[in-house]
Formats: structure tokens, sequence, C-alpha cells
């Protein structure tokens, strides 16, 4: 059986990759390409919708699909946990749809994140500092925010990170307590270091994605797993058997 999919920002970098690979992948099939501010009925009759747009609009994409009984995977960013609980809740009357939202279509950032909440634990002092192009419009990045929730919920106990006179603007943005301090500059795909304080050293875990071939394996991961989801999955780390190495669940 073949999953037609359609692919909502069809235009942009993220868009033109998800295309073809959508092509390319066995047992899926382009069903149609939409801009931004398309018509969304035409992807009335796809299997799977895919939205790589710009956060402004991608509620109400990810609201049409739903509403037209298509499951989606959404790779814009800018679903804060307000957003996706929102989201949770109305799925809980469509049990037979899923949401699939990937902060970060990247394995190697995946693991990246993955370590810096196992690290956690350990330092209480912890900081992110991530880099995008410069036409990236949001801000802190999706990676980011989710990276920091991570942190968060791998504390425990330990509660809050210690992160002194975030008063000031200069300190970034809390997130989860971690503050987030975020560039947009050309020359740059994507970078993300987090930076965790202890006494007498320091650990930085970082990654950075140098083109968009990066995000391939997790887009194809993304696909298979948005056909079968049910109600809201939250970040390629759900997707992936990170004990035991790359193999998919």
């Amino acid at each position: 059986m073949t999953t037609k999919v359609a692919v909502v920002g069809a235009s942009g970098r993220m868009g033109q990759l998800f295309s073809t690979i959508v092509t390319e992948t066995p047992g899926f099939a382009l069903f149609a390409q939409i801009g931004s501010s398309g018509d969304l009925g035409e992807m009335i009759g796809a299997d799977l919708a895919v939205d790589v747009t710009v956060p402004a609009v991608s509620h109400t994409i990810v609201d049409f699909a739903l509403s037209n009984g298509i499951p989606v995977l959404v790779g814009t960013s800018g679903w804060s946990a307000d957003r996706i609980r929102g989201l949770e809740r109305r799925l809980v009357e469509t049990p037979e749809l899923g949401a699939v939202i990937i902060p970060n279509f990247s394995v190697g950032s995946v693991l990246a994140s993955s370590f810096a909440a196992t690290a956690a634990r350990f330092f209480d002092s912890i900081e992110i500092v991530e880099a995008h192009h410069a036409t990236k419009i949001d801000s802190p990045s999706g990676t980011a925010v989710r990276t920091a929730e991570l942190v968060a919920a791998a504390r425990g106990t330990r509660g809050p990170v210690s992160a002194p006179h975030t008063d000031q603007r200069a300190r970034g943005q809390q997130v989860a307590s971690v503050p987030i301090h975020s560039l947009r500059l050309q020359g740059v795909v994507a970078k993300q270091d987090v930076i965790l304080g202890g006494v007498g050293e320091v650990l930085t875990i970082s990654h950075e994605t140098l083109a968009p071939s990066a995000y391939e394996a997790g887009i194809a991961i993304a696909l298979r797993a948005a056909t079968r989801a049910r109600g809201v999955v939250v970040g390629l780390d759900r997707l992936i058997d990170l004990t035991a190495g790359s193999d998919e669940q």
C-alpha cells in the first residue's frame, strides 16, 4: 500500500527536501505540494500531511488536516508546551489520528540532546547557546526548547538549574529554568552547544548541522512513524531506540 503525502510549505528548503525524500522512499508517493499560503483543500485525499511552514500558520495547517481525518507530521518550530497540550486534548476525541511533532530531524542532534539530559543529573549550572541561519524567524529554536525540557525532566528532584541574574536581558530566555541564547547568522545552518558547569570543570555537548542531508535519515524515520502514530508524539527521540543505537522501535 502506498502512502500519499501532501507537503505544506513545499517551496521552502525543508519542503523541497521532504518532497524529494517522499518521492524516493518506497511505499510513499507525493500527493500534493502546497505553499505556506496555498489552498489547504489540496491536501484532501492524502493519507498524511507534512507541515514545514512557519509558526504563524502551522497551527492552522494542523487543525485543517486533523479536521479532515488526515494524520500530520509537523516539522515547524514554535510548538510550545501549552499548544501541544491543547493538541493532546483535541486528539482525545479522535483516537484514530496522530500528530508527530519533530523539532529537529537530525539523528546527531537528538543524540546530543539525550547526552545533555543524562549529564544534567550531575551539573547544576547549565545553559544553551544555539545558532541558526539569518533567515530563521523564530527563537529560541524548537531544538533548544526541546533540549531544555529534557534537561529539566532528567533533573527530577534536583530542581531548577542554577542561573543567576536572569532578570538581565543579556542572560537569555529561560525555558524550564535553562537560559537559552540564540544567534542568527549568515553562513550558519544549525548549531547547538549545551554548556554544563561544575566545580573545577566544564562539559560542552556540541552538535552542528553542516548540510540539509543531515536530516534525511530522520525524515525517513518520521514519515514511517507518522503513518501509524496515535495521539501526539513529540521528538525524534521518541521514534528511535537510543538505548540500542540506531535501531527503530
